[in-house]
């Protein structure tokens, strides 16, 4: 586990993509209407809480669809979030705007006797784990203070399993969701709704 100061991470809203069933890694679409509506809801989440620049700092993947929703989320509160590129999306190589109907089709036995966790860490020309790992933890060493941090479903995976001090199956076994908030302190983690 590692230490830590206290953490509000934050997944994008839908997007276009999301709702198409497409795989995005490092390529991007805008915030669907749901999308949208959710960025809206974790707006007030953190507006009930009173975050703001007084209190947290706040960091954004360098990616279209965590930035507009920063965007949603954070001008109520007047933040300006610092852009981070180690927040971005795990790379998905080949698997990039297909479906997984598509990779079935263009990578025969890509999903055969696979937990599905783990294509994300064997698609062809990906990322993998290990590289994101090294990323977030390489993050999370530099944080100073309570932080805000809006980003990606398998990011925020990783992170807050960094956090927990977690291995991978516990990576695995942690929840998503789109347009949500997370809450790390003191090794506990809960979703607020």
């Amino acid at each position: 586990m590692l230490a830590c100061p206290e953490l509000f991470v934050l997944r994008h809203g839908e997007t276009l993509w999301n709702a198409e069933g497409r795989i995005q890694g490092a390529l991007d679409s805008p915030l669907t209407e749901r999308g949208i509506a959710q960025a809206r809801r974790q707006a007030q989440i953190l507006a009930d809480l009173g975050l703001g620049p007084r209190t947290h700092r706040f960091y954004v993947s360098p990616q279209g669809r965590a930035r507009q929703t920063a965007g949603i989320v954070l001008s109520p509160l007047g933040v300006n979030p610092e852009v981070d590129t180690r927040l971005r999306e795990i790379a998905m190589g080949a698997y990039e705007g297909l479906t997984r109907d598509e990779i079935r089709q263009r990578f025969p036995g890509a999903f055969d006797e696979q937990d599905p966790f783990l294509w994300y860490d064997t698609a062809p020309r990906g990322e993998g784990f290990a590289a994101l790992q090294a990323r977030v933890e390489n993050f999370l060493a530099g944080l100073t203070g309570p932080s805000v941090i809006i980003a990606h479903g398998m990011l925020s995976r990783f992170l807050r399993g960094a956090v927990l001090g977690l291995e991978l199956e516990g990576i695995a076994a942690l929840p998503g969701g789109q347009g949500v908030v997370y809450h790390l302190q003191d090794g506990h983690h809960r979703r607020l709704d």
